[in-house]
């Protein structure tokens, strides 16, 4: 007899192996903690198996749970292959959509992206994975994300880029700082000044190292962080200044700090849309698809 359980509760059961918090993983599937939970324990419960073992402070996985994730994963993705080119909204309009998104693309992309898609399918789900360019691809790769968004386009041959978007590099500071009166900003004076700096994980940092590599730095950053937004809030708080990709920056302007264009050399990076060149996307998933093309009509 077969255990009694169904599709949404192995979702909520990856999500809780994903994010390792029942209010994380609540929020990344839309649902109540308290529903999150009682999803759980209606699995644990079918299988006859402890799958987490539950802290005050934490959540892991058993070793039973370890075993079963990699296979929960793999039955969800089978299922969701099977709906492909199922042509009757209404049997697949109510599904989910994994998109990995770096931090960047998903504040500039997503956004009206997903309020055009809800309005098209009303009944759907949608889960960002904001997250670094390393863990987008590695999503993208181990079918963890139906497609990604990011701007490293190398890597393993059964890895698709489709380019979408051209942006530059800015200086951001404080408005007294004394670059805010330039109308460009020099890297080689931008290595002059106190600045806050990526650590050498983040995909932007390998992605500048490698086009400012004949650029002097005459100092030592102030302080290395993970990710732009921390970066940002460094800047914010008057530590320096850093450099940050063009789409992390509100469109109507930053209300406490302000950016400039940095040149010699202008430093540009390409996003776009990364997905398994072998894995048919389910129609849920390429309506979304196409909506983000359509939007950025201008590459090819």
């Amino acid at each position: 007899m077969l255990p009694n359980f169904d599709l949404q509760d192995l979702y909520a059961f990856t999500a809780l192996c994903e994010h390792g918090s029942f209010r994380h993983a609540a929020e990344a599937i839309c649902i109540s903690q308290s529903a999150l939970s009682r999803r759980i324990e209606k699995l644990e419960s079918a299988l006859g198996v402890r799958l987490f073992d539950r802290t005050t402070r934490r959540v892991t996985l058993t070793q039973v749970g370890r075993t079963f994730a990699p296979r929960a994963r793999a039955l969800l993705s089978n299922v969701e292959d099977a709906l492909t080119g199922v042509s009757d909204r209404a049997v697949w309009g109510s599904g989910i959509v994994t998109v990995a998104c770096v931090p960047s693309a998903a504040y500039y992309f997503m956004p009206r992206a997903i309020a055009q898609f809800r309005a098209r399918f009303p009944q759907a789900r949608l889960r960002v994975l904001d997250t670094s360019a390393g863990s987008v691809y590695a999503a993208v790769r181990d079918n963890k994300a139906d497609f990604g968004l990011s701007f490293l386009a190398d890597g393993e041959a059964d890895i698709t880029f489709r380019p979408l978007v051209d942006e530059t590099y800015q200086m951001i500071c404080r408005p007294e700082h004394p670059l805010a009166r330039q109308k460009t900003v020099r890297w080689e004076d931008f290595f002059n000044e106190e600045y806050i700096w990526l650590n050498k994980s983040s995909g932007n940092r390998h992605l500048m190292d490698k086009a400012l590599g004949g650029v002097a730095v005459r100092q030592q950053a102030v302080c290395e962080t993970q990710h732009v937004t921390t970066m940002m809030g460094m800047v914010e708080a008057g530590l320096g200044i850093a450099a940050v990709p063009s789409m992390a920056l509100p469109a109507a302007g930053h209300p406490l700090l302000v950016q400039r264009p940095l040149v010699e050399p202008v430093v540009k990076r390409q996003v776009g849309l990364i997905k398994r060149a072998a894995r048919a996307l389910t129609p849920l998933a390429d309506e979304l698809e196409q909506l983000i093309i359509g939007m950025y009509p201008q590459q090819p």
